[in-house]
């Protein structure tokens, strides 16, 4: 593992948002997919991760 977050490829984000996902964390998975994202040179694969991972507080549903 690396000190400098810079060094963080989007393939770290990635396997992150996964550790995130599988400890019931979703916020934290979205922000760390989002990141493995902007780093993907590619825009459908972006996409493709982005549509994984998508933000929590835009899909929870309300209960009373």
């Amino acid at each position: 593992m690396t000190s400098d977050p810079a060094d963080l490829t989007a393939a770290d984000h990635l396997d992150a948002a996964r550790e995130m996902a599988a400890a019931n964390r979703p916020l934290l998975a979205h922000l760390l997919a989002e990141e493995a994202a902007r780093r993907t040179a590619d825009p459908a694969t972006a996409a493709g991760i982005r549509a994984a991972y998508p933000d929590p507080a835009l899909t929870r549903e309300e209960t009373d």
